[in-house]
């Protein structure tokens, strides 16, 4: 039996939180106080009649549960429980369950019944469970709903004056979409309560001007916000100019956000403060909490969960804090004096020191802002939340994130290959990775930038890299192509430009790079960029300006700035470096030709992404994930029955230990044989002599173990032989910015040396595979090199479909390498499978029902 779902936050629909947990027999007082609370139209909806009050023996039953057969869930606001839903199996070892739920009259149309089917339905599963039913009043229009809204195939029949239910609760295509878009919804709308405060307060700022609370203070009230400012000081009447409380509540006006800079130990009297208030979000300033040891790190869950019961999401701790430059808004809650002029760019920074930075820079570049979010330590809202919001925000364009590491990755690749349609995503994040699980290297760092160019998410490597795509984003159109024209009046600068483009994978246009030379005048220069606007042979520009001799030009001869914008405005991006002067107006400049046309590149390759086909995860035949799962929950993982649950056929391997059981082995399999060394390393080192082929009686087996034996060790394989082919590699592994990827090579100690891997995250579209196939260095070799035959790549890419649909299956599979598998022109076979799997009490995030 799985043990109960432990407690668990969840969002509501309108972005407050709740917790969701199994119920307990010392819940029956919260039972009976939440029933007194239904109206008589909610009891007579959940119970089909008036049942004004929970007889004890009904109420015994509900508390206890065996949380397999019979299981039942609480939500609870705060320390009230506010809903209850339950599972009832109808029968011994019946693949069906009755279902039911009842949510307190002031909290119903706010999600609550979807969450509860959503963690029902996972635990029902789990016990063995494939069909709910239902029973309802036709009158109960709003429990239908949450039923038909869910995507699963209902059935229904109306019967005796009650619609009766019944349909299957395995997750299909459609019930996941419906599951993701209430995420996108809940998580949007959180975020949104927070960056448009009807009023803020603050905690910690001291009356005499010094210090965290008193500086964001000073900030909110300069930058202008539109809403209400409320300081609460436990004995000063007024601090920064401001009428001051020593409650929140007390100051009688709406407060939707909290500013937290009090030492950890006096954060949760703030809480409760703030909860008295209505505040719906706290950002904490303060540090002293996870990044400060284990005290810390207890005193930031206790913050966490008290915010949480009250309904409140939380920023930080340990962070800059939030900004939003709307007009209606002029929200700057963060320690920055100066925030960038309003623009069209939502920024995320995991860091805080980092943040001051990122915003100082950006103002000087002159790069518009739209919102501003400093994450700390990421307790709870993460640059997911942030990218859920942004997604619909119609005054965001452009994404930059700043991000140290990853909380929830699956999620993060999943959001980003859908919202990266939408608005692109520039994120500054580390290529470096640890060493994968199993044994396994995972990712390197060309392989982790493919990963993120594969999810649509512009990588780079530097502050100044992150600001260069953002400007160019924000102010130039996407480039139809990869072609370049590069005009400039220095044959020095265009040159470099042309070498530029070469390297960063540009293709210079033909007739380029066009050097109007120095003595061209402003107007000149300027006939030349229109030109070059309107080649149909160029889909990008590089605008390249050496400051004239002085005396050179006069008048409207000299003034190039006046003269240039007319001449870029055909619609195709351009970027400019100006030795002298400052390059038109909306125009990206840089320092460096190079730094120019590295941005450029970046923003090319974005919109060659957009415009890939996006493919489509195949349905696969002989899957059988029911069959996967009890191949899990053996004492021993059977990796074989694990595998041909998803139509992965592993050639027999009969492990011996002696001379006379080689023997036998292979009389059973019948001959030819071949010998292995058992060490994993070492199954497929021919070149090692581990590997013995072609052993067609018995006196080779002997003579063959026996080497093996003396050189190896006496642990053996005996396998049939199959025919020959291309070695191939197959892996799977956990990334820390990706969740679980799939990686494809050639075998041989060449392609191990060098890291000739290529990645693609899980889920895999048909599209993933074929490239993935053809990803590799040394992929060539598949499709015939030298006179050689080509192998099958379409078994080879129906292979990588099979292991990623497991691993998005299985969450439990951790790592799994397939080495080797031997591609024919014929078809394939897999050798030997390794798989590491971790423990059924840690859930993979992004898998299951929702929870923050």
């Amino acid at each position: 039996m799985d043990a109960p779902e432990q407690a668990v936050d969840v969002l509501l629909s309108d972005g407050s939180t709740v917790q969701l947990r199994p119920i307990d027999p010392s819940d029956a007082p919260g039972i009976v106080a939440m029933h007194s609370r239904f109206s008589e139209r909610t009891r007579y909806l959940r119970y089909f009649s008036p049942y004004p009050r929970i007889p004890e023996r009904d109420l015994h039953r509900f508390v206890n549960v065996d949380h397999h057969d019979r299981e039942a869930f609480v939500v609870l606001a705060g320390d009230r429980i506010v809903a209850v839903g339950r599972y009832e199996r109808l029968g011994p070892q019946s693949p069906d369950a009755e279902v039911a739920f009842v949510v307190e009259d002031a909290y119903q149309g706010r999600g609550i019944g979807s969450v509860l089917m959503e963690h029902l339905a996972d635990a029902a599963r789990r016990a063995g469970i494939v069909n709910f039913v239902a029973e309802v009043l036709p009158a109960n229009g709003q429990m239908l709903r949450v039923f038909a809204d869910f995507g699963y195939q209902i059935q229904r029949q109306f019967a005796d004056g009650v619609v009766h239910l019944s349909f299957p609760i395995a997750p299909t295509e459609a019930t996941l979409e419906v599951q993701r878009g209430r995420e996108h919804r809940t998580e949007a709308r959180s975020i949104a309560r927070l960056l448009a405060p009807r009023g803020v307060a603050v905690y910690g700022a001291s009356a005499t001007g010094q210090g965290v609370g008193a500086a964001v203070l000073g900030h909110l009230r300069d930058g202008g916000f539109t809403g209400s400012v409320v300081p609460v000081h436990p004995s000063a009447v007024r601090v920064a100019g401001l009428p001051a409380y020593p409650s929140a509540a007390d100051a009688g006006l709406p407060v939707d956000l909290a500013v937290v800079a009090v030492p950890p130990e006096a954060a949760p009297a703030v809480v409760a403060d703030a909860a008295a208030a209505g505040v719906h979000g706290l950002v904490v300033i303060s540090a002293g909490f996870a990044e400060a040891g284990v005290e810390g790190a207890a005193a930031q869950r206790a913050l966490v969960r008290a915010a949480h019961a009250a309904g409140m999401r939380v920023i930080g701790p340990n962070c800059l804090g939030v900004a939003n430059t709307d007009p209606a808004v002029r929200l700057n809650a963060t320690l920055a004096p100066r925030l960038p002029v309003p623009g069209r760019v939502g920024i995320f920074s995991q860091s805080g020191a980092f943040g001051v930075a990122l915003l100082a820079e950006a103002d000087r570049r002159g790069l518009g802002l739209s919102s501003f979010v400093s994450a700390g330590n990421r307790a709870d809202v993460s640059g997911n939340d942030l990218l859920q919001y942004w997604q619909d925000d119609p005054g965001t364009d452009v994404i930059m994130l700043y991000l140290e590491t990853f909380g929830n990755p699956r999620k993060f690749a999943r959001l980003a290959r859908r919202i990266g349609r939408d608005k692109p995503v520039v994120a500054l994040a580390s290529p470096a990775r640890p060493a994968g699980l199993g044994g396994a290297t995972g990712p390197d760092a060309t392989a982790v930038s493919a990963l993120f160019a594969q999810s649509g998410v512009i990588r780079v490597d530097t502050v100044g890299e992150l600001l260069d795509v953002g400007v160019l984003l924000a102010n130039q159109p996407l480039p139809a192509g990869n072609r370049v024209g590069v005009v400039g009046n220095s044959s020095a600068l265009t040159g470099l430009a042309a070498t530029a483009c070469a390297a960063q994978g540009l293709t210079v246009a033909a007739g380029y790079p066009r050097d109007v030379g120095p003595r061209a005048s402003a107007a000149e220069f300027a006939d030349a960029l229109a030109a070059a606007a309107t080649d149909e042979s160029v889909d990008a520009l590089v605008v390249l300006f050496a400051p004239p001799l002085p005396g050179q030009f006069t008048g409207t001869e000299a003034d190039f700035s006046a003269a240039l914008p007319a001449a870029l405005s055909g619609g195709k991006p351009a970027v400019a470096t100006f030795l002298v002067g400052c390059a038109p107006a909306g125009v990206p400049s840089y320092p460096s030709v190079e730094e120019a046309v590295r941005a450029l590149s970046r923003v090319t390759a974005y919109a060659q992404w957009l415009r890939r086909p996006t493919g489509v995860v195949p349905e696969l035949s002989d899957v059988d994930p029911a069959a996967a799962q009890a191949a899990l929950r053996a004492d021993d993982t059977d990796v074989a029955a694990l595998l041909a649950a998803y139509g992965i056929d592993v050639v027999e391997s009969v492990p011996v230990t002696s001379v006379d059981e080689a023997v036998e082995a292979a009389e059973r399999l019948g001959f030819p044989v071949a010998l292995k060394a058992a060490a994993p390393g070492l199954r497929h080192r021919l070149d090692l002599g581990a590997v013995r082929l072609d052993l067609s009686d018995a006196a080779a087996v002997r003579r063959a173990a026996t080497e093996l034996a003396v050189a190896f060790g006496a642990e053996v394989l005996v396998q049939p032989m199959v025919p020959p082919g291309v070695a191939c590699v197959v892996e799977l592994v956990e990334d820390p910015a990706f969740g679980p990827v799939v990686g494809f090579g050639l075998g041989g100690v060449a392609t191990e040396l060098l890291g000739d891997r290529a990645w693609r995250s899980v889920p895999l579209t048909d599209r993933d595979a074929a490239e993935l196939v053809d990803a590799p260095r040394a992929a060539p070799l598949l499709r015939g090199h030298r006179g050689a035959a080509p192998v099958d790549r379409a078994a080879l890419a129906d292979l990588l479909l099979r292991v990623g649909r497991l691993a998005d299956d299985q969450p439990r599979v951790r790592a799994l390498t397939l080495n080797p598998v031997l591609a024919r022109p014929d078809g394939l076979s897999v050798l030997h499978a390794n798989v590491r799997v971790g423990s059924a009490a840690v859930p993979r995030p992004d898998t299951g029902p929702r929870r923050l």
